[in-house]
């Protein structure tokens, strides 16, 4: 279903439903409280969120347009406010739904210090990667939606568990290679990294491959990649560009 943007707000089909996170016995599903029943819903993102223990959290649910799936809900956002503190801020966790918000974003020109592009076009494969957008025939896009690292401050109620240092790095190290190959038939090449709440700005966790992919990324950048950030706030209703900025140089010394 095509998502309608208004007053530059990105409104979903249906308003979100609000939850309670029971648990997540594995990371296909989370089991969460909503009006008064336990059910399974389906969870978006199947790697870690940061280092949430995720019982107990309020969260946000959209229905399944399909009645007979198995799990009738996807869970979108959390959030590790204070219970009763005053309005909830949601961290956005439905990796999957970024690419279209972003897809309506720039053919929207909500990204004006990034891109107005007349013609977005998803999915083009480049080399042996599959990048996300192309605009205007002219610049390659690719999105990526990091969850491992959640810049947020945790209140005494939120559980946490250690976090080891992320191993799997291989899609971003081909895709930034790729982003850069790019350029010599193509204008420009943005990666864009993007949040589902107000990341004050990115920073790159330490990895098995830390050395690997920073000197994958040196060399994009001298070529000509363009690292940017978008945070986008979400909400019940929809989702805002809450502010974007340009990362290039923060990506340099990581």
């Amino acid at each position: 279903m095509p998502l309608l943007v208004q007053d530059g707000k990105i409104l979903f089909p249906a308003p979100l439903v609000e939850a309670t996170v029971v648990r997540r016995p594995n990371r296909f599903i989370v089991e969460v409280e909503v009006a008064g029943d336990v059910v399974a819903c389906h969870c978006p993102t199947t790697g870690r969120i940061g280092n949430l223990v995720l019982d107990g959290l309020p969260c946000l649910l959209s229905r399944a347009d399909n009645p007979a799936r198995k799990t009738p809900y996807t869970v979108e956002a959390v959030s590790v406010t204070v219970p009763g503190a005053g309005e909830m801020a949601w961290i956005g966790i439905n990796q999957n739904a970024v690419n279209r918000y972003v897809e309506q974003a720039l053919a929207h020109h909500l990204l004006p210090d990034i891109a107005t592009p007349a013609e977005v076009s998803r999915e083009q494969t480049l080399g042996a990667s599959r990048l996300d957008f192309l605009l205007d025939d002219a610049t390659y896009v690719e999105v990526k939606t990091p969850l491992e690292n959640l810049q947020v401050p945790l209140g005494d109620h939120v559980k946490t568990r250690p976090v080891k240092p992320m191993a799997s790095t291989d899609r971003f190290v081909k895709h930034i290679g790729e982003l850069g190959a790019s350029l010599a038939a193509h204008q420009r090449a943005v990666l864009l990294v993007c949040f589902q709440y107000d990341n004050p700005g990115f920073e790159v966790l330490k990895s098995t491959r830390h050395e690997t992919v920073k000197a994958e990324v040196a060399k994009a950048v001298e070529s000509g990649v363009e690292i940017w950030q978008i945070n986008f706030h979400l909400d019940q209703t929809g989702v805002r560009v809450q502010r974007h900025f340009e990362l290039t140089d923060r990506f340099l010394g990581c």
